[in-house]
């Protein structure tokens, strides 16, 4: 397979970490990505910090994170590949008790995030005639939990959906592949001992590990005809549940 340079935002732990890990392990030049300069300093060395690595700490709200991020991998491996946009969080707050600060809080860091840092590196992707954006979503989008109020994360994860597919729309003819991981529960530090609890959330009646999202994402970004595509990684979660 063509060697390929990665950019991953929120990579300094958790799923995003396993994603750099996934390609730095089968021969792929990766740029790190965290808010965090200390966290991400202490990742970049974990991960060997080696000739085919680099980092740059930056919020990904903020368009001049994504300008830098290009410019970095382009400057040291000659090429913007491929775009994972992980960075992002996710809590829980009634409906009725969400005010401005907080619905903002969601909007800016996983909504323009994903679509700032997505709109620096499609230049580089159109002089290139090639680029995969992956962008990481949740099946909670088409399936929701009643129990679990979450109407901030959830709607900029679903604006997230909708900007996969007009991407993928817009820039197909340029031979620019767009598309959407959307995980499960994941054994993450975010769930710290807890994750299991949620187990009856997925058809499988176990919950999923990091390895699995970035083995998809992985696929997506060597694949040359996938694209517009909302893919679930998520034990069945967003079909139905294990009740047990």
């Amino acid at each position: 397979m063509k060697k390929q340079t990665i950019i991953v935002t929120g990579a300094a732990s958790g799923i995003g970490k396993g994603i750099a890990k996934y390609f730095l392990d089968r021969g792929d030049n990766v740029v790190l990505n965290s808010v965090t300069e200390k966290s991400l300093e202490a990742t970049f060395n974990e991960l060997g910090a080696g000739e085919n690595l680099a980092m740059f700490a930056g919020d990904v709200s903020n368009k001049n994170t994504g300008e830098q991020l290009v410019k970095l991998a382009v400057e040291k491996f000659g090429a913007a590949d491929v775009l994972v946009n992980n960075a992002g969080i996710f809590d829980s707050k009634p409906f009725l008790e969400v005010d401005e600060a907080y619905l903002d809080t969601f909007l800016r860091t996983n909504f323009k995030g994903t679509y700032f840092t997505t709109q620096a590196v499609i230049p580089q992707m159109l002089a290139q005639k090639d680029g995969v954006v992956i962008n990481i979503g949740t099946p909670l989008v088409n399936h929701g939990l009643g129990g679990w109020p979450a109407s901030a994360p959830v709607s900029s994860k679903g604006a997230i959906h909708a900007l996969t597919i007009q991407l993928a729309a817009e820039f197909g003819k340029q031979n620019i592949r767009v598309n959407t991981v959307a995980p499960g529960v994941i054994r993450t530090p975010m769930h710290g001992d807890k994750a299991d609890q949620n187990a009856g959330l997925h058809l499988l009646n176990r919950v999923g590990e990091i390895e699995d999202v970035a083995e998809m994402v992985y696929t997506v970004a060597k694949s040359n005809f996938i694209t517009g595509s909302i893919l679930n990684v998520d034990g069945g979660k967003g079909a139905g549940h294990n009740l047990s």
